[in-house]
């Protein structure tokens, strides 16, 4: 994955700065980022804090360890199964 080169405090605080009512297109220019950038952050960080923001990336990187775990766990018991169903 691409890591942004905006920290998440950064994020947060240009996103705060964004709700002060000044054009789009002019806030990005000024913040070198795209327009599509900025609303891809307020959709995804929108209303939170920076300390919300590290926990939900935690929980996130937490729910595809725990789904690799499952997948791993899965293929293992459908090997047994298979292996179980050859000796019968």
């Amino acid at each position: 994955m691409k890591k942004s080169k905006f920290s998440d405090s950064q994020i947060i605080s240009i996103l705060k700065q964004g709700e002060n009512g000044v054009s789009v297109p002019d806030f990005c220019r000024e913040h070198g980022i795209s327009n599509a950038t900025f609303y891809n952050w307020r959709s995804k960080y929108g209303g939170m804090d920076v300390s919300l923001m590290k926990e939900m990336k935690a929980l996130k990187l937490e729910n595809s360890r725990l789904k690799k775990m499952y997948a791993e766990e899965r293929l293992k018991a459908e090997i047994m199964q298979e292996i179980v169903e050859k000796k019968l």
